[in-house]
C-alpha cells in the first residue's frame, strides 16, 4: 500500500478539522449531516415545508418509554409536584396520529391515573382517561379537549401528538431563537387547527433551522388572544437522529399559573404494541 506524502499546509489543515471535530458534543456530527430543505418561496407552502421536515426528522423511532416530572406552580408562586410515566406508538401511515399512553405513578391521590390518546388527523383525537378512584375508564368528549389536564397548563390536546395534516400553515418570517439558542436562527410560522373543537384560533411557532425542532410555541385562544407560550429547551441527540426536548415549560398569560415537565430516562425501540395502548391497558398501567 503507498501512501502520498503531505504538505505542511495539507497536514495543518487537517489537523485543524480533527480538533474541531473532537470539541462537538456527541451527536452533533450526525446532526450536521442532515441538509437543510429547500424550501419554497409561497409562504403557505414553506410554512408546510418546514413542518415536514420536522416530521421527517423524527419518523421510524418505532417506539418510546420516558419518565418526567411535572411542576405545578400557581400565581401565588406556591408549587406541587407529581410524577409520570409517558409511552408512545409510532403509526407511520399517513392518514393516522401516533398513540400515547401517560400514567401518574405520584403523589399517591393521582396514582394509577392515565390518559391514553390516538391521535388522528382531521377527525377529533380518541381519548380515554384510567380514574383509579371509580375505577372505570371515561372517554373524553371532543368538545372538552381545550380544558386543563389534571390541573396543569397542558391542555388535553396539548398532550396529543402534532401531525403535519391536523393544520394549514403559514411561513412569517426568519429571526433569532430565543434563548437559550439565540445564535441560531428560527423560522417564524404560523399554524392553523384544521380540527374541530380546539381551543386555539392559531399557534405560532419558532423552529430552529439547524435541527428543525420546536424552541418555543405562542398559542392564542378563540378570541385570538395570547393565552399561553410554551418553551422546549434542553433538547438532546438519541440514537444519532431524534431529538427530544428535556424540559417544557408552559406559562399561561391570563392567570399567572405555570407548568414545568421535566423529562428523563428515554428509551426507544423497546418492544411496545397496539396491545400495550388499549383501552383494558389503562386499567393495568399501574
Amino acid at each position: 500500500m503507498r501512501f502520498r506524502q503531505m504538505t505542511y499546509c495539507q497536514f495543518k489543515q487537517a489537523m485543524m478539522i480533527a480538533v474541531i471535530m473532537l470539541a462537538l458534543p456527541a451527536g452533533i456530527g450526525a446532526a450536521i449531516a442532515q441538509e437543510a430543505p429547500a424550501l419554497p418561496d409561497d409562504p403557505a407552502a414553506k410554512g408546510l415545508a418546514i413542518a415536514e421536515e420536522t416530521e421527517r426528522r423524527d419518523e421510524g423511532f418505532g417506539d418510546s418509554r420516558a419518565s418526567m416530572q411535572m411542576i405545578l406552580k400557581n400565581a401565588y408562586g406556591e408549587t406541587s409536584e407529581r410524577e409520570l410515566r409517558s409511552m408512545t406508538l409510532e403509526k407511520p401511515a399517513a392518514d393516522e396520529g401516533d398513540w400515547t399512553l401517560n400514567v401518574f405513578d405520584r403523589p399517591r391521590d393521582v396514582e394509577g391515573t392515565a390518559l391514553l390518546t390516538y391521535a388522528n388527523i382531521l377527525e377529533p383525537d380518541d381519548q380515554w382517561m384510567y380514574l383509579p378512584a371509580v375505577a372505570r375508564v371515561k372517554r373524553i368528549s371532543s368538545v372538552n379537549k381545550s380544558g386543563p389536564f389534571m390541573g396543569s397548563e397542558f391542555a388535553f390536546e396539548d398532550f396529543s401528538s402534532t401531525e403535519v395534516g391536523k393544520y394549514s400553515y403559514k411561513w412569517l418570517r426568519d429571526e433569532a431563537c430565543p434563548e437559550p439558542v439565540a445564535d441560531r436562527t428560527c423560522h417564524v410560522v404560523e399554524r392553523t387547527p384544521l380540527y374541530e373543537h380546539s381551543g386555539y384560533t392559531r399557534q405560532i411557532t419558532w423552529t430552529d433551522t439547524v435541527d428543525y425542532q420546536a424552541r418555543k410555541v405562542d398559542y392564542y385562544d378563540r378570541k385570538d388572544a395570547l393565552l399561553k407560550t410554551l418553551m422546549l429547551t434542553d433538547y438532546r441527540l438519541y440514537q444519532d437522529k431524534y431529538w427530544r426536548a428535556h424540559d417544557l415549560f408552559m406559562e399561561n398569560h391570563v392567570t399567572g399559573k405555570s407548568t414545568r415537565l421535566v423529562w428523563q430516562d428515554f428509551a426507544f425501540g423497546t418492544g411496545l404494541s397496539d396491545n400495550d395502548f388499549s383501552t383494558n391497558a389503562l386499567k393495568r398501567a399501574r
